[in-house]
């Protein structure tokens, strides 16, 4: 092999590892760019999580208070139902 044919074998070597490299970096970038759609998305998400997890919060707090005044109303009809029943008896015992 003469050195006029090493150096074409080396050019067209070159050539293709230009081409390759240029190939995988356009690879690369496409991967960046799909990367930081798919960190964005993520973001979003935890976001929409957390504003979901927060109104969860609120509305079992809400619930919470509903059942407890629920629960003080019928405490307190219980109460009246008994001073009710204690002033039947108080009536009947003064007779």
């Amino acid at each position: 092999m003469n050195a006029a044919s090493q150096l074409d074998t080396v050019l067209e070597k070159t050539q293709r590892l230009i081409e390759l490299c240029s190939a995988l970096q356009e690879e690369n970038d496409l991967l960046k760019l799909e990367n930081d759609t798919l960190t964005a998305a993520l973001n979003a998400s935890k976001t929409k999580t957390r504003e979901l997890d927060e109104k969860m919060r609120a509305v079992k707090l809400a619930k919470s208070f509903s059942d407890t005044n629920e629960k003080s109303v019928d405490i307190k009809q219980k109460i009246n139902e008994f001073v009710q029943e204690i002033d039947k008896c108080i009536v009947l015992l003064k007779k």
